[in-house]
């Protein structure tokens, strides 16, 4: 049947009148069949148009205020040659004032995936040189899908935020979008690490969205957060302050501690999000990622000896213990420039990832105040929810005394610290280095909150208060009715020191499962977390706690 079907159309088209409506020249005059490899070609070209963006000055513009292209940053976080990126063809279909005849592909954000030291990690950046990287409705449809891939495969995701806020052209549509992906953050959160860096500007309902996430990278110059800008805050209060001076890099790492991290450049800035993502597993499932180095496990620290002085009332860096302890000096500290009367960093103990809270006796004599309690309360519930054991350093003399503290709700913050440890199922292993005086001994994960294992070196104190206090309450009368109430004050305060402040008074009462020498405090928090590497503690069945806030 094909055959005779084959020839009727033969002899119908070349035979009979309809012959003479054939035209030879015209038929070899007509294109050629268009072949894969054309299309192909026309796909290659969109695709490139795409990453150089719809104005050719567009690049250079971006570049002379200091900043990389979307494509540049992307090809800095991840390994060369692993970016696979979805939906650069995506434009909007918005209408209203001219967007109709502005349709760019990739529509402001380019997203995928790639990996960072080999290991899957999902990534969206905002493109300025497009709408200023403002965010629409097709823009946001790309991150929400980018965020739901994320969590399903279960790694972490990165956003790189360079954008000028909502799309105003679109009006509410834009407004609801920002709403998906806060969503998306806030049911990622604890499941999958979310890091933000900040870019560019970054305003209004857009700063919420790296506000719910892990972990906020900014760059000094070119990066700003803030819900309402330099010109309304002036239209409104009267006060002027440049963008920067607002919500600048080391306004939000120094004062507000809404960033983790600010740095000089974006190249800086990229190498530690890398950095971070290879202390961190890809999500709450799984352990973090080991990674051996030839530092020994067993290696002795002499240099502590004499990098702690034994009179409490004297101050040092704990920074350089930490350095001693951790393998290959290697430690990345969390919100170094915020509430720095703590120290909150992450590292590795035989290769093991660890996060690590210290009290900084160079700063405050490490005492806990307001922002340190929250500082350390957020670190420990993210090693908790990312299974990454806990090790703390120990050296405290206290809560800060102050009306201000107090009217500004210490004991409200200062219980956040305490639900964050008691809440913990990571391992927990205490070391008491010197002080540890009154309710922050309890708040430091002490033995009767949870800790799994405490240490504490010969120079511990362990005490409601320090010694001179004590002596002050408990023997007031005697030493204001002694002839020499100075000479009484101190025998009263030796006594007391000699009774309840020794250096195994606790351990005598199994509140302290050892005292051991200092040098030998790295191997010792070997064993203990290589002891406890298959915790299992389960916590009551319920939707969730109620923290205080």
């Amino acid at each position: 049947m094909g055959e005779s079907y084959a020839v009727s159309i033969t002899e119908e088209t070349t035979s009979g009148p309809r012959a003479e409506a054939v035209n030879p020249k015209l038929a070899l005059a007509d294109p050629p069949a268009r072949t894969l490899h054309d299309t192909v070609g026309e796909l290659e070209a969109i695709k490139a148009g795409a990453r150089l963006g719809p104005d050719p000055q567009a690049t250079r513009r971006q570049h002379d205020k200091g900043k990389l292209t979307a494509h540049e940053r992307i090809e800095l976080l991840l390994d060369p040659g692993s970016f696979t990126e979805v939906e650069a063809l995506r434009r909007h279909s918005a209408t209203a004032f001219g967007l109709d005849r502005r349709r760019p592909h990739s529509d402001g954000v380019v997203t995928g995936w790639g990996t960072v030291h080999g290991r899957t990690v999902f990534v969206y950046a905002h493109d300025f040189r497009i709408f200023g990287g403002a965010l629409g409705e097709a823009h946001a449809a790309k991150i929400h899908k980018l965020m739901d891939l994320a969590e399903a495969a279960g790694a972490p995701v990165v956003s790189l935020n360079d954008g000028a806020g909502a799309r105003i052209q679109e009006g509410v549509t834009a407004l609801a979008a920002y709403g998906g992906i806060f969503r998306r953050n806030v049911r990622c959160s604890g499941v999958i690490p979310q890091i933000s860096v900040m870019l560019g500007p970054c305003a209004g309902g857009a700063a919420y969205s790296p506000a719910l996430t892990d972990f906020v990278f900014m760059v000094r110059g070119i990066s700003q957060m803030f819900v309402t800008g330099p010109d309304v805050v002036q239209a409104v209060t009267g006060e002027r302050v440049s963008m920067d001076g607002l919500g600048g890099a080391d306004v939000h790492a120094g004062r507000s501690g809404v960033a983790h991290f600010a740095y000089d450049d974006e190249v800086s800035c990229l190498a530690d999000v890398r950095h971070l993502i290879s202390l961190l597993p890809a999500n709450n499932r799984e352990l973090p990622p080991v990674r051996r180095s030839g530092d020994p496990a067993d290696r002795r620290l002499d240099a502590v000896m004499d990098l702690v002085p034994v009179d409490p009332s004297r101050s040092y860096d704990i920074r350089a213990v930490l350095g001693e302890v951790l393998d290959d000096g290697d430690f990345l500290e969390v919100h170094e420039s915020w509430a720095a009367n703590v120290v909150c960093a992450l590292g590795r103990l035989d290769g093991h990832p660890v996060g690590v809270v210290a009290n900084q006796p160079c700063l405050l004599a490490g005492v806990l105040d307001i922002h340190a309690s929250e500082k350390a309360a957020r670190f420990v519930q993210l090693c908790d929810a990312f299974n990454i054991p806990l090790v703390t350093f120990v050296d405290v003399p206290g809560f800060l005394p102050g009306v201000d503290q107090e009217h500004n709700g210490i004991i409200r913050h200062g219980a956040k610290l305490l639900y964050a440890y008691c809440n913990a199922t990571v391992p927990r292993v205490q070391v008491i280095l010197r002080k540890s005086y009154g309710g922050a001994y309890i708040v430091m994960d002490s033995r009767s909150i949870g800790a799994d294992v405490s240490l504490a070196w010969p120079t511990n104190e362990i005490a409601v208060m320090g010694a001179e206090g004590a002596a002050n309450v408990i023997f007031r009368r005697e030493i204001a009715a002694a002839e020499d109430p100075e000479k009484m004050r101190r025998q009263k305060i030796d006594e007391y020191r000699s009774e309840l402040m020794h250096p195994f008074y606790a351990a005598e009462r199994g509140l302290v499962d050892d005292v051991i020498d200092p040098r030998d405090t790295r191997s010792a928090l070997v064993r203990c977390l290589a002891m406890l590497r298959g915790k299992h503690a389960a916590l009551p069945a319920r939707k969730h706690g109620n923290p205080p806030q």
